[in-house]
């Protein structure tokens, strides 16, 4: 061979390599199922990256991780801690370290590539890292701190605290570790420590306190500087729950605080809370989450938080030990500022009230921007709804004051904003303004939990579309750190039943994987020792409100759900003690494997016509609805032992399961099939969790349909029968009927409040009546998701996306489009760990079309609702001459096909 011929060869093989290359990277790496996080606890991080490819059909056939603990020599592939080498797997989700042990405080960057089916080779990954957090009690220095002086404990003054310090060397790295008895603001040199607020958020503080990890490496100079905090009562010891509790976790309020500096010629130093820092008070004179804010500008301490700052007239500071043994580093993402709103009217009201509207209820606060005299007093009341009359209405907060007071200092224009409290309205009354009323005086802040959304759905119809965006900012504005079930009035708690109906809907719409993994792990910190799960998490009603059926199975659904679409064994390791200890309790409360004991909500708020002189109200017998739940989750108990290879487990509680049912065929259905409650709920319940043998089902079925059609196709459930009744007409066959539900647009139906002008998610299917009347204000919420489940069917069954339980978390991915409804176009796409997954259908010219998106490193199973390959199309070419695409049948009138990854474009 030649050297010209050689030179040709070696260049072909290059440009070979280099365009193999080029059709297959890797991107959006995360640790944990976060970006570059700073904080990890995790003695073995999970690392998970996407495949990127214009290829159909890619799958990973192996891969490999590289990590260091400095960038360069990293990308050099030098001095590094971890090489996993070629390693052939198709894991790229939740891939674990599996280095040296990982240390206190270190940072650790990483790097992946990639080879694929198709004989592709990925360049390296760029970058990215984790940084480990404190990781236990040993490397705490601090010292939990409160204030010096005496506190008025009817008026709580928010403490400040302060502590100055000087850096004489370069500084390489500092991390700030921080955390609270109740909330707090950090501020070193003048400036707010990161952009979460109400931190540290809210777990069961007595068993789990989350602190957090921030860089504040840009924040410090040389020389002199300062870090402080000021401290709002919060969940610790504000005011919680509806009785007018307070100090629930303490009567203290206290900082705990770590500034750790690793200096560039390698040394160290920690500036600590401790007995040396000084206390005093400000401008915060009052915070609490129900009733709101009061700041009074006269008393801000202006500097306090800057390098010399004159602080000899402050108090000193009560130390109150080093106990860290609760602290757990921070797992989900914090609450964060979102989207901003101006007003869309200013108005007076007929009672003579100054009004503004922001056009949509959001959970946040209002920011403001005035001008006027010292000692001047504003008020702003929030509220979600005008009466019919147009006027204020806040009766339904009951005795929360939602009302945030601002004193201003004068002399120029002043900017406020609250702390450490949040409101629920689309509607704020203002008292007290100086001068002329104007838009560009406020802004509506949204503040809820920092979840990518990861989900969108659209269609032709615009009542349809409404619903979707009520849905979404339901969740939103009920998403601020624990799943609340409504964000205005004196509640705001973690009802485990609304969470439990909504959690599948939720990982549509947004990244919840971390938001309820950290959740579950309170879930069980408060569960009773004998198994019983409290109505709210975290736990602030006491021991009494526990075990009601459907709200305590949260502690089955949630984890389930979530191996489902996210495909984390893990969440089903930590809960699977919890799981299996709500069964043990339901199974020790039974008597013939019957569990029809103790106090259960029921299918809370059903249909019930005023004035029901023929029975019309759905009624659904409670125990029935117990045992329904009973098997439900001995089922996923028994689905998780499968999981995690409990065999033991999963053969105990399959016979537990088998007694269940034959004890609710026993009980609660005649020999002919029928219910003891002739209820939607009850029908649905039996019909989704398999309580009916199958000889009975599908006529059991068609009594529901006839019971919908008896309501003049309305649906009567309540918040336990609502997330399956579509998804039950729909398996039997009766999608037409479910169809029919959705678009109902009268009262009850999820339309009907669309047309009533909501923005989220009602609490009640009335809460506002036809007439323009409220329904009872003690409990008629406008911002309560529960009912929003309704999105899950939205995704699944229109748009058709879902999940095989043989690939969870959308390795194996399932698209089966249900056309109708009237609809003549719908659109769904979900951010999996995978990349995106998508499903759009029209009808066109007597066609319809399907747009389907697999993502790389997965398969799908595409079920079209046609009987013959012959009469469908894939971008113009029958589907034999396809590739990436294998029809397998048609089954039931259904064209069956697997599809590798790729975009497909289908019509028929």
């Amino acid at each position: 061979m030649t050297r010209l011929s050689l030179s040709i060869l070696t260049g072909a093989c290059l440009l070979y390599t280099l365009a193999a290359t080029a059709q297959l990277s890797v991107s959006n790496l995360m640790t944990e199922n976060k970006i570059n996080p700073i904080g990890l606890d995790e003695a073995v991080p999970r690392l998970t990256w996407q495949l990127k490819t214009e290829s159909r059909g890619v799958l990973q056939t192996a891969y490999e991780v590289r990590v260091a603990e400095d960038a360069d020599n990293l990308q050099k592939g030098k001095k590094l801690t971890w090489s996993s080498g070629k390693t052939a797997s198709a894991q790229s989700v939740m891939t674990p370290y599996g280095g040296p042990a990982v240390l206190p405080g270190k940072r650790y960057y990483w790097q992946v590539r990639v080879w694929d089916n198709l004989g592709n080779t990925s360049a390296w990954s760029a970058p990215a890292y984790w940084q480990t957090g404190l990781m236990g009690p040993a490397g705490w220095k601090a010292t939990w701190i409160g204030p010096g002086y005496q506190e008025d404990t009817i008026n709580q003054a928010s403490p400040y605290f302060r502590k100055a310090f000087s850096v004489r060397k370069k500084i390489s790295r500092a991390t700030a570790y921080v955390t609270a008895h109740g909330m707090y603001e950090a501020r070193i040199n003048g400036k707010k420590v990161g952009d979460a607020c109400l931190t540290p958020g809210w777990t069961s503080y007595n068993n789990r306190l989350q602190y957090q990890a921030y860089d504040v490496t840009p924040m410090l100079v040389q020389g002199a500087n300062a870090v402080g905090a000021l401290l709002g009562n919060g969940w610790y010891r504000g005011y919680i729950g509806f009785s007018g509790q307070r100090n629930f976790y303490g009567k203290d309020i206290a900082l705990l605080l770590q500034l750790d500096i690793q200096y560039a010629d390698g040394s160290a130093e920690s500036i600590v809370s401790d007995g040396t820092w000084k206390s005093s008070t400000g401008a915060v004179q009052l915070s609490e989450i129900y009733n709101g804010e009061t700041i009074d500008a006269r008393k801000e301490k202006t500097g306090w938080d800057a390098a010399g700052y004159d602080d000899s007239g402050w108090s000193g500071v009560k130390t109150a030990g080093k106990d860290v043994s609760a602290l757990v580093a921070t797992e989900n993402e914090p609450v964060r500022k979102h989207e901003t709103f101006k007003p869309v009217a200013v108005t007076v009201t007929p009672e003579g009230d100054h009004v503004i509207d922001f056009g949509q209820n959001l959970v946040g606060w209002v920011q403001l921007r005035i001008t006027g005299k010292a000692g001047d007093k504003l008020s702003i009341y929030h509220a979600e709804v005008l009466d019919k009359d147009g006027n204020f209405y806040t009766e339904n907060l009951r005795a929360a004051k939602q009302q945030d007071n601002y004193i201003l200092k004068g002399g120029g224009e002043e900017f406020f904003e609250p702390h450490f409290t949040f409101q629920g309205f689309r509607y704020i009354k203002v008292e007290g303004f100086p001068g002329e009323l104007k838009p560009e005086h406020f802004t509506a802040v949204a503040l809820y939990s920092d979840m990518e959304p990861t989900g969108s759905f659209r269609s032709n119809h615009a009542l349809l579309n409404q619903l979707q965006h009520n849905i979404q900012w339901g969740q939103r504005g009920n998403f601020l750190d624990v799943p609340t079930d409504c964000p205005q009035r004196d509640e705001r708690l973690g009802w485990t039943g609304d969470a439990q109906a909504f959690s599948r809907t939720a990982t549509f719409n947004m990244q919840v994987h971390n938001f309820f993994a950290k959740w579950l792990k309170d879930v069980a910190a408060d569960q009773l020792d004998n198994g019983a799960v409290p109505f709210v998490i975290p736990n602030v009603l006491g021991q009494g409100a526990v075990a009601s059926a459907g709200w305590a199975d949260a502690a089955t659904i949630i984890p389930w759900n979530m191996y489902l679409a996210y495909g984390d064994k893990k969440i089903l390791e930590n809960q699977f003690d919890s799981m299996k200890k709500w069964v043990d309790f339901m199974s020790a409360n039974s008597t013939d494997d019957l569990w029809n004991k103790g106090f259960h909500f029921g299918d809370w708020l059903f249909y019930r016509p005023f004035d029901d002189n023929d029975g019309r109200s759905a009624v659904t017998d409670k125990y029935l609805i117990a045992q329904c739940f009973y098997a439900h989750s001995t089922q996923l108990l028994v689905n998780a032992a499968r999981v995690l290879g409990k065999k033991a487990e999963e053969t105990r509680y399959g016979a537990l399961l088998k007694r269940i049912k034959d004890a609710f065929l026993k009980e609660y259905v005649t020999p002919n099939g029928r219910l003891l409650s002739s209820t939607q709920t009850a029908y649905v319940l039996a019909l989704n969790f398999d309580m009916l043998p199958e000889n009975l089902r599908a006529e059991t079925a068609q009594r529901l349909v006839d019971n919908i059609k008896a309501y003049n196709n309305h649906l009567t459930t309540g918040f336990l029968g609502t997330p399956y009744l579509c998804h039950v007409l729909t398996r039997f066959g009766h999608a037409d009927v479910a169809y029919a539900l959705l678009m109902q647009d009268t009262y009850p139906s999820w339309l009907y409040p669309v047309k009533m002008g909501a923005t989220t998610i009602w609490e009640r299917w009335d809460g506002i009546k036809p007439d323009g009347t409220f329904q009872t204000p003690g409990m008629n919420s406008y911002n309560h998701y529960a009912y929003g489940a309704i999105g899950d069917w939205m995704y699944r069954a229109i748009a058709g996306i879902d999940t095989y339980e043989d690939g969870p978390g959308y390795k194996h991915i399932r698209i089966e489009p249900h056309i109708g409804g009237g609809l003549t176009q719908a659109a769904a796409e979900l951010k999996t760990y995978y990349g995106a997954v998508g499903s759009a259908w029209r009808l066109e010219g007597g066609k319809t079309l399907l747009d389907v998106n697999i993502p790389a490193n997965t398969t799908a199973r595409i079920l079209l609702p046609v009987t013959a390959e012959g009469s469908v199309m894939e971008s113009d070419l029958p589907l034999n001459k396809v590739s990436g695409l294998k029809v397998t049948g048609v089954k039931d009138g259904v064209l069956e096909m697997e599809a590798g990854s790729g975009t497909y474009r289908f019509s028929w």
